[in-house]
């Protein structure tokens, strides 16, 4: 779920603005699972834009502050969650973690970097959600450390329904600051898409894996 209509709209607007996201349904991405896909999102560019990217803490510490206010610690998914997981444990004064999609492989082959002391509550911070299947391995690796996950908070989603059913299947909550559906809203708004590419959109959507073949 997002966290306001209101954030919905204003993230999305800076994404645009920034180019962090691209939509071109005349000539889809293709994505590294081959998919097609009318839109790009790299939101590392935020990171470049102090403006944005002031914004776009603003938004997670409220996020943090009003749905998981006991939260004890941190923790980013790396690599995209890392560097605004790390900007929102500092405003909030908190505990920073990170999680590796595997343990490495030499070392202490850790694959929580950081410290994490079972029972502690933690926020996941994530930049972009798709199918939810990297950043659900995260939430896996706290909880077999002990840790207790009140949920994961992310920039943007895609909002693919077997994502949503995804999350909800391991009872993780999800609060993103904006996702597809209000990021088409606020494109047409801009004119960025013009009306008669919606329904294209929104078939994207619904059947990802097919769309475009």
């Amino acid at each position: 779920m997002i966290y306001t209509k209101e954030t919905a709209a204003e993230t999305a607007r800076m994404l645009l603005q920034i180019k962090a996201i691209k939509l071109n349904p005349a000539n889809p991405f293709t994505w590294a699972s081959g998919w097609k896909s009318p839109i790009y999102c790299d939101n590392r560019k935020i990171l470049s834009f102090p403006d944005t990217r002031g914004k776009i803490l603003e938004f997670f510490v409220d996020v943090v502050k009003a749905k998981y206010a006991n939260a004890e610690v941190i923790a980013g998914v790396a690599t995209a969650g890392i560097p605004m997981g790390i900007l929102i444990a500092h405003q909030l004064g908190l505990p920073f973690i990170y999680v590796r999609s595997s343990a490495k492989d030499h070392g202490l082959q850790n694959q929580i970097e950081g410290v994490l002391n079972a029972g502690q509550k933690v926020v996941v911070v994530e930049d972009l959600i798709s199918t939810g299947g990297s950043s659900l391995r995260a939430v896996e690796a706290i909880r077999a450390a002990e840790g207790q996950v009140l949920g994961m908070a992310a920039i943007f989603s895609y909002a693919f329904p077997h994502a949503e059913n995804n999350f909800a299947e391991v009872g993780c909550d999800l609060c993103t600051l904006s996702d597809y559906p209000h990021l088409i809203e606020t494109a047409l708004e801009q004119g960025v898409i013009g009306s008669e590419q919606i329904d294209l959109l929104n078939q994207w959507r619904e059947q990802p894996d097919t769309w475009g073949k």
